[in-house]
């Protein structure tokens, strides 16, 4: 197999720090009925990870059961060293997980910074200085702190979620299909944003839709199939290979 080839699933990931890893999971909403069927991934210290698969791949799924929103039947999910599989969502965010998703990520009644102050219910006395680190990211939050975020535009509401993630300080950032739903040019800036929380040091692991763009932008990727992690590689090596582009990137481009 050539440099430039993504690798099976299977192969190991390179050595490094690793922040999260998830090995063999088996998960599901309906005891008996398995969404993932030994899925295994791995991001480390500092990296942006893209999750791309076909419609009913189990790409969300995965983000939820990570996440202790849907029950675990096997496998592990390793965080910083611990093993937190099954822990519930309240527990996970206190150990460096922070979750967004695809829909109603927002509470619409309460203002800008209200929504940030939930995400700080657990540590409220430390608000202040992660209010200052979220608002260096999105200024635009801090500007506008006082308007409900059910005024907001889509792209506008997907900032204040991402936002009231990150007060936590979390080591690793689950995002689901965080470009969902919006227009072209609010999706560059979506995307613009991912890599800037990136880059600030936070891990982060992406489902996507937009399965180029999220490959444009990630260090590494994941091909999901049939809950399986069928391909891994690099995102410019995911984009070049030719099964990867015959099997999942031509059927991903027509559903965008």
């Amino acid at each position: 197999m050539s440099s430039t080839s993504a690798m099976p699933a299977s192969a190991a990931a390179p050595a490094g720090d690793s922040v999260v890893k998830v090995t063999n999971l088996v998960a599901g909403y309906i005891p008996g009925v398995n969404i993932l069927n030994g899925c295994s991934i791995e991001a480390r210290k500092g990296e942006l990870i893209g999750i791309i698969g076909p419609n009913g791949a189990g790409k969300s799924t995965l983000l939820k059961a990570m996440f202790g929103l849907v029950k675990v039947h096997s496998g592990t999910v390793v965080v910083r060293g611990q093993d937190l599989t099954g822990l519930k969502a309240n527990k996970l965010v206190t150990q460096g997980v922070g979750f967004v998703p695809q829909t109603n990520n927002v509470f619409a009644t309460l203002t800008i910074e209200e929504n940030l102050q939930m995400g700080m219910f657990q540590r409220p006395k430390d608000f202040s200085e992660r209010f200052d680190f979220v608002t260096s990211l999105f200024p635009e939050l801090g500007k506008r702190r006082a308007q409900r975020a059910g005024s907001l535009s889509g792209g506008e509401r997907q900032m204040v979620a991402m936002g009231r993630a990150l007060m936590m300080d979390p080591a690793v950032l689950l995002l689901d299909e965080p470009s969902a739903g919006l227009s072209p040019v609010k999706q560059d800036e979506t995307f613009l944003r991912v890599h800037e929380i990136n880059r600030a040091g936070v891990s982060v692991i992406m489902v996507e839709q937009n399965a180029r763009r999220c490959l444009q932008i990630c260090d590494r990727g994941y091909v999901l199939d049939q809950g399986k992690d069928a391909y891994t590689g690099t995102g410019r090596e995911l984009m070049k290979d030719p099964k990867v582009i015959q099997l999942y990137l031509g059927t991903l481009a027509d559903e965008v």
